[in-house]
């Protein structure tokens, strides 16, 4: 059954809320009187729409359907989440969860993505405290996974393990602040490092651009992977953290910082800030600085996610989650039909300078598709790793059509022959019932010891020569034989 989310407040928060579940499958219900807030809504799920499926090596669920409302109430009926991301006014939102929860589940799990608020505070005169946690995301909330989940102890163990499973069911990671403090813990951090970058440009040390260098080209392209621990362990070298502490610990005694003193923010400083800005980011507008944004995460946490580590490790774990593909011969309903061996979105990364999918992506693509029909007829890791394998002797693709960033695609694979130390596959790459490529792959089967071409044995002989006995009776599939030239 379709789950429900209500969000109350679209702004960029809310906004990308409303991306994140909808685009994780559930419906999504939202409020916010501002007459703009549809198209600023709009505007936040089309950059979603764009960014976020290329994170997937799996199709996502089929998008949830939207709803704009004229009362909370009409909102929150049924919803099994609501998020509130209105603004930090602490009267205000004390006000909205009185309206909310006359009306909503005794069960919904009600998250505040108040940045400083904490929960007790938010639970004051509540109908049900209990049911109200903080749930602080970052922005943007479709591309970022970092939530911090902060209870109070009104919330019971129950409470707090449903929020987890649920958040992490749309590929978040909750992390659980077990301690009510102000600003919770990563805006902590953030302030620190923002008033020391006030001083330095109010005293002329640098400008708004040099400080943005010095994180993006240095410490956080590190944080982004490792955060700050792990990463002085590996500065202390082979004696690992307590050499790093010994060695840089008295630093810490020096007066370099003005952390504990805040600069005035005068009409002066804030001109000179904003100024500075401008200058350097100023020919971009909003919408195509977003993109960049979304862009540069996306190659990161592919990145990340290609070594299975950090953010790129809850990737991995949400591809696993959603993956509907046949793991095996078991899970093929009808052998008389094409295998669908790759179902996914094309991410940014895969298209070019005409914007359209790189051409080695295509063969990635059906690269894809060959290891999976492979697994398929059981040349999966253990038979691979008893010593025998396949490998591609001659691959022939076709481009029929282009596709572009977002698409979602499918690769549907039919064994044209599989008999003996050969296995020859042709692949049909489709977006909807449009077709974009085939690609016809050659493969043998050899020994990994002698690098020798051998008979497989049963574990694979069997199943595959059931699959293509089936696939047998299928039409010859039109670009079989093909070559390259005018035809």
């Amino acid at each position: 059954m379709t789950q429900i989310a209500a969000i109350i407040g679209g702004g960029v928060i809310g906004g990308g809320w409303v991306a994140r579940f909808l685009l994780m499958g559930w419906d999504v219900r939202v409020f916010d009187p501002d007459p703009e807030a549809e198209r600023k809504v709009s505007e936040v799920l089309d950059n979603a729409r764009r960014s976020l499926p290329g994170l997937s090596d799996v199709a996502l669920p089929d998008e949830g359907t939207l709803t704009y409302h004229e009362t909370i109430a009409e909102t929150v009926a049924g919803a099994d989440w609501i998020q509130e991301s209105v603004p930090e006014r602490l009267e205000l939102k004390h006000k909205v969860y009185k309206t909310l929860q006359e009306h909503c589940e005794k069960g919904a799990i009600i998250g505040s993505s108040t940045s400083g608020f904490k929960p007790s505070e938010l639970q004051q005169g509540a109908l049900s405290p209990a049911q109200i946690v903080v749930t602080h995301p970052f922005n943007p909330v479709y591309l970022l996974p970092l939530i911090e989940l902060v209870p109070s102890a009104e919330n019971t163990a129950d409470v707090i393990e449903k929020a987890k499973n649920i958040l992490t069911s749309v590929g978040m990671y909750p992390l659980h602040v077990r301690a009510e403090i102000d600003a919770h813990i990563a805006d902590r951090f953030l302030e620190a490092v923002w008033r020391e970058a006030l001083w330095m440009i109010k005293d002329g040390i640098a400008t708004t651009e040099e400080i943005d260098d010095a994180i993006r080209y240095g410490f956080g392209l590190r944080w982004a992977q490792m955060g700050l621990f792990e990463t002085y362990r590996i500065a202390g070298g082979e004696a690992g953290m307590r050499h790093f502490i010994e060695q840089f610990g008295p630093c810490l005694s020096w007066p370099w910082t003005k952390l504990m003193d805040v600069p005035e923010l005068t009409e002066e400083l804030i001109d000179l800030i904003a100024d500075q800005s401008d200058a350097q980011s100023g020919h971009h507008s909003i919408r195509d600085l977003e993109r960049i944004r979304d862009n540069n995460l996306v190659t990161i946490l592919r990145g990340l996610k290609a070594q299975d580590y950090g953010a790129g490790k809850l990737l991995v774990s949400q591809d696993k989650q959603m993956n509907l593909l046949p793991q095996a011969l078991d899970d093929i309903a009808d052998f008389g039909t094409e295998v669908v061996t790759v179902h996914r979105a094309v991410p940014l990364d895969w298209t070019d300078y005409n914007g359209h999918m790189n051409e080695a992506r295509y063969l990635q693509a059906f690269g894809d598709g060959t290891d999976h029909l492979m697994k398929i007829i059981g040349c999966d890791a253990d038979y691979i790793a008893s010593g025998v394998s396949y490998f591609t002797a001659e691959t022939h693709i076709r481009h029929i059509d282009e596709v572009l960033a977002g698409a979602k695609i499918k690769v549907v694979t039919q064994v044209i022959a599989g008999e003996g130390k050969k296995l020859h596959l042709f692949h049909r790459m489709l977006e909807g019932d449009r077709l974009i490529a085939t690609g016809e792959h050659m493969l043998i089967h050899v020994s990994l010891e002698t690098r020798k071409a051998c008979v497989p044995d049963e574990r694979v002989a069997i199943p595959l020569q059931k699959l293509a006995k089936a696939h047998a009776a299928l039409p010859r599939p039109d670009g079989v034989g093909a070559a390259v030239g005018v035809r």
